[in-house]
């Protein structure tokens, strides 16, 4: 398969990996190979990409090539026509709690900009439009840990920080798991509220198949190890959804196609999801 991408001819590329492969054993075995991904500018939309794909086969290690927080064994990583170091990182949320304990979430939240050289009190200003926007206002002196913020808190603490760090651009990694449904159902909708004010390209790992719908413009499934690209699925949904959508015929339909494509996957190339 050749590079996948979403057919916008006439756009600048925000993100791509070109020739992408990893090994951890001096190239006896390969854990991804040869693994091309064009992600393309949308401006005044941006992009919700979401990738599924089996256990192992490599979603978040592909986060971490974006992020700047691992290079791969060959291939190139480029975010807006530049190759990714560490002039050119990118924050990403995770499913486990990133938060400074030891710290504020105001003082979580303007992290990126201290970090950026911006004076205290505006960055401590910006912070806090971030924080209200993410309706953690009232939270702001508390510090970033569990449980005096609950699961769905801290998570708004980090989306917020990374949001005001690089609002062009979040990653994302099963962001969600750890969250009982009712915070998932809200965090799901405060991300799609928030993807829609910023216009940013949102790159979301996740096992859920009804979740990647929901959220998701377009969905990228990996095959198992080693890990390629083999299905795009562009979700044909309004870009302005809320919760009544999963009424709609068509998510259900949606939602068959690609749980019944994964499934199809796994039965002719192997591996589990």
């Amino acid at each position: 398969m050749g590079i996948i991408q979403v057919d916008h001819p006439n756009q600048a590329n925000v993100i791509e990996l070109k020739g992408i492969s990893q090994s951890y054993d001096g190239g006896q075995s390969w854990i991804i190979q040869d693994l091309d991904l064009i992600i393309e500018d949308k401006p005044d939309q941006g992009q919700f990409v979401v990738i599924l794909g089996m256990s192992g086969s490599g979603k978040s290690t592909l986060l971490r090539y974006i992020s700047g927080l691992q290079k791969p064994t060959k291939g190139s990583v480029c975010i807006n026509g530049k190759e990714v170091d560490q002039d050119t990182r990118v924050s990403m949320v995770f499913q486990q709690y990133s938060s400074l304990p030891w710290k504020t979430v105001l003082e979580n939240v303007a992290l990126g900009l201290e970090f950026q050289g911006v004076a205290r009190k505006e960055r401590n200003e910006r912070a806090m439009e971030m924080i209200k926007l993410v309706g953690l206002e009232g939270h702001e002196k508390k510090y970033a840990i569990y449980p005096t913020l609950s699961g769905g808190q801290l998570q708004r603490v980090a989306i917020a920080r990374s949001l005001l760090a690089n609002p062009s651009i979040l990653l994302m990694d099963e962001p969600f798991g750890a969250l009982d449904i009712k915070t998932r159902l809200q965090m799901q909708d405060l991300l799609l509220e928030l993807w829609n004010k910023f216009h940013s390209t949102i790159i979301f790992v996740t096992h859920d198949i009804s979740e990647a719908v929901y959220l998701g413009d377009d969905i990228y499934i990996l095959k198992a190890p080693p890990a390629k690209f083999v299905e795009h699925i562009h979700i044909d949904l309004p870009l302005q959804r809320t919760r009544a959508i999963k009424r709609d015929p068509m998510y259900t339909q949606l939602v068959h196609q690609v749980e019944d494509t994964m499934m199809n996957i796994a039965t002719t190339l192997g591996g589990s999801f």
